[in-house]
Order: C-alpha cells, then structure tokens, then sequence
C-alpha cells in the first residue's frame, strides 16, 4: 500500500451490533486508519473481537466516547460525516481533508442532529438506499486512498497499461 500524507480515523455513532464493528475496524486496520471510535455505542459493542480476526484494537487506538460532548479529536483533525442526505456532497466528488474523522450512523440509525452539527462536511455514498457501516466505511477509506494515493488516470482502453503518476 502507498504511503499517504496526513491522517485519518473512522467511527460510529449509536453502534449496536459488535460484528459490525469488528468488521469496520478489521478494515480500518488494513487501509492504516491512525483510530478508530464510537460514540454512544451500546454497551455489548465490545466483544467486536469475534469479528476482528487481525486484533485491529491492537495496533490502532479505539476511543469509546460515551457522548458526543466527550469526542476528542487530534487538534486539526476535520470531522466528516458520512449519511445519506438530499444536501451531502457526492463521495466520488469530495476533496478528503488531509487529517479526517469519518462518523456514519449505527444500524438503522441517522447520525443525530446533534454530531451533524458538528461536522465540517456531510458526505454521501450515492447509493439508492443506506448500506451497512462496515461497507459504508470500507467505500469511504478506499475513495480516500484512491483520491490522496497520487495513483495516476484509469487507462482509456478496457485493461489498458496505466499511465505514470
């Protein structure tokens, strides 16, 4: 995997169900999130390790911050939502920060009014319907190393050899 400049952590407000954590911060771990979080999440929310078969927790930092009051992000860190909103800038179309925080929604849940306010942008993977976070998350850190990774321009031709960065 390229080396990218600056940083970046992804969590989840209001999680319910471990597995689903698990399988974010597994994904997390192997596309170099600096950490990862939660918020609200429900107290079960840590046995995520049976879904977490590279132990992610331990080699990326997890904060479980009880409420949004308690979010303490790296100073210059941006906060950027991620929901399927009519007014959320289109994923393939958004220029990531350089130090990021991504938050989705849990399991059939928004993000709250609340930690939208908070965030510097809201941003939408546009698909027809809300996907789960896992993938969610998975799409949102592949599109950030594809925009940052300085990879060059997709060949023309179907297969094409690519063109030097």
């Amino acid at each position: 995997m390229k080396q990218l400049r600056g940083y970046f952590g992804i969590g989840v407000e209001s999680l319910s169900k471990p597995m689903n954590l698990g399988a974010l911060q597994r994904t997390s771990h192997a596309f170099g999130a600096a950490f990862t979080f939660t918020v609200s999440a429900a107290p079960k929310i840590r046995v995520m390790h049976n879904a977490d078969t590279s132990k992610s927790d331990l080699h990326v930092p997890w904060y479980l911050w009880n409420s949004i009051e308690e979010m303490q992000l790296p100073r210059g860190c941006t906060l950027v939502g991620i929901e399927l909103t009519e007014d959320a800038i289109d994923l393939p179309a958004f220029r990531h920060p350089l130090r990021a925080a991504y938050v989705m929604g849990g399991e059939a849940r928004d993000l709250s009014p609340a930690l939208q306010a908070k965030c510097a942008f809201i941003v939408k993977i546009p698909t027809r319907f809300c996907i789960n976070v896992g993938l969610a998350g998975a799409l949102v850190m592949y599109d950030r190393v594809l925009s940052m990774g300085g990879w060059p321009a997709r060949p023309v031709a179907t297969g094409g050899p690519p063109e030097e960065a």
